[in-house]
């Protein structure tokens, strides 16, 4: 399967960059997970779609666990069904332990996203069929403190080679699942998502782009209801109907 393939070689160059401190441990689960998410890719990811959505990049408690993007170990075990080895990472964060889907924590970002899709659409399948979900950057960056690290906040001179390769990447991606949009999940991925394929055509029409809010608890809005802004913000795109 294509993705796959785009999703190894990723893997295998994002394995082959370094970062320095403040970033202490980096951790791909494209590579301890790859069994889940390679099962995510081959159940889910047969094309074309309407729309991709972008997340930025894993959590700890979500695809850092699961190798899913958002992936709330509920929502994966249970929802979508997948099943697969997760091993522990070379390089494991003492305060942030992958233990795969028995990890005891749940993502809220992930229950909120993969929450809203099985309330609003049913069995996965039926989300699936129209959409599917990508991160930009496969990579976890975690502090000393255990602090999660975003990409946006690496030095440039780290930032420049791990973009190209992402970017290289969701190309790649686009011209094998042929969405209509690119949604960011949040405004980081938004930008990038337009960086990476500006001037990209699918089916001889001009790729489009928007924006939903991030689920993140981080974020004062998505506390006040995240699935009902979002499902607003996906309607005034044309992505759902009222």
């Amino acid at each position: 399967m294509q993705l796959v393939d785009i999703a190894a070689r990723l893997r295998d160059e994002v394995d082959a960059l370094t970062f320095r401190a403040p970033v202490t441990h980096v951790l791909n689960p494209l590579g301890y997970a790859w069994p889940l998410h390679r099962a995510y890719l081959e159940r889910f990811g047969s094309g074309p779609k309407q729309a991709v959505f972008l997340g930025m990049n894993p959590g700890p408690w979500g695809m850092a666990q699961t190798g899913v993007p958002f992936g709330e170990v509920a929502a994966v075990r249970d929802w979508m069904g997948l099943a697969g080895a997760v091993r522990r990472p070379a390089h494991e964060h003492p305060k942030r332990p992958i233990t795969g889907l028995s990890c005891p924590r749940s993502e809220v970002s992930g229950r909120r996203l993969w929450g809203w899709a099985a309330q609003r659409f049913g069995p996965p399948e039926e989300f699936f069929s129209r959409f599917f979900v990508l991160n930009y950057c496969p990579l976890l960056f975690l502090e000393e403190s255990g602090r999660n690290r975003t990409p946006d906040k690496l030095p440039a001179a780290e930032r420049a080679p791990l973009e190209d390769a992402c970017d290289r990447a969701l190309r790649e991606q686009v011209a094998i699942l042929r969405p209509r949009f690119v949604i960011g999940v949040g405004a980081w991925a938004e930008k990038r998502a337009r960086a990476a394929l500006a001037g990209v055509e699918v089916d001889g029409e001009p790729l489009r782009f928007g924006r939903i809010l991030h689920p993140s608890p981080a974020s004062p809005a998505a506390n006040r209801g995240w699935a009902p802004q979002a499902e607003a913000q996906l309607v005034a795109l044309g992505l759902l109907d009222e």
